[in-house]
């Protein structure tokens, strides 16, 4: 008798891991690739997986997003300006059979994909377009990651370049070069208003010049305006008619 329930135990003991094996559990976002005596009969799931023990192998695959941290990269791009460039990659599975069989490890072969590609688009690329056009780059090379991907069942979705390290001597550089623009456009702003104000004068001068009274008015407006100040000292404008007459005749009684 004893040895009769030592052997039933050892009969449930093994059915329970044969049973153990059959079944499996895949949530909503898994797939089960499942391989029958090797060959691929295809992905199972979600939901209850049955197995037959010893003869089918399940691999699990996950087909939410994956963001992947693409290590900082050393790049010389097109004007030979050494640079430190990192980016982020999102990519999914779109086909897990693909993913598993036709490349040996799909996360590591996109991986080093992400990264050669980055050296090689952003070496075609020069340093102010790469400051300047970012969005055109990430679009460039989501495209060519992503084609690259394709047969292994992969997407890429998004790619976007997260930092630029550039060297000291360059960001003093560039600092230097956004100075000079912008003193050159404080100067333009100056001779701009000077023409404006000059084109101004030229109105004012031909509007006094058909209207004689107008220059009187214009003295007395003057003086108004200095005698608003609380100052000691009066500015009375003489007119260069009145000055250029005493000149001539001064000149006329020192002929005589």
């Amino acid at each position: 008798m004893p040895a009769f329930n030592f052997g039933l135990v050892i009969v449930v003991f093994f059915g329970l891991i044969l049973l153990f094996n059959m079944i499996k559990v895949l949530r909503e976002y898994e797939r089960g690739v499942i391989f029958r005596l090797g060959r691929l009969i295809g992905a199972k799931g979600p939901g209850l997986i049955i197995l037959i023990p010893i003869i089918d192998k399940m691999v699990r695959v996950d087909l939410r997003v994956i963001t992947y941290d693409v290590p900082a990269q050393d790049v010389i791009t097109k004007d030979n300006v050494s640079v430190k460039v990192n980016a982020v990659l999102y990519f999914q599975v779109m086909d897990s059979n693909k993913a598993i069989v036709s490349v040996a490890n799909f996360f590591e072969a996109t991986s080093q994909i992400a990264q050669t590609t980055l050296r090689s688009v952003l070496g075609q690329v020069e340093l102010d377009d790469l400051l300047a056009e970012r969005e055109k780059i990430n679009a460039q090379l989501q495209h060519i990651i992503d084609e690259q991907t394709e047969p292994w069942g992969i997407k890429v979705s998004v790619v976007e370049v997260k930092n630029v390290d550039l060297p000291p001597e360059m960001t003093r550089a560039i600092a230097k070069q956004a100075e000079a623009e912008r003193e050159r456009r404080a100067k333009v702003i100056h001779a701009d208003g000077e023409f404006q104000a000059s084109q101004k004068l030229a109105d004012a001068a031909t509007v006094i010049a058909t209207a004689p009274n107008a220059m009187q008015l214009r003295f007395l407006q003057t003086l108004t305006e200095v005698s608003a100040e609380k100052n000691s000292t009066l500015i009375f404008p003489v007119p260069i008619d009145l000055l250029q007459s005493f000149k001539n005749f001064m000149d006329k009684k020192t002929a005589e």
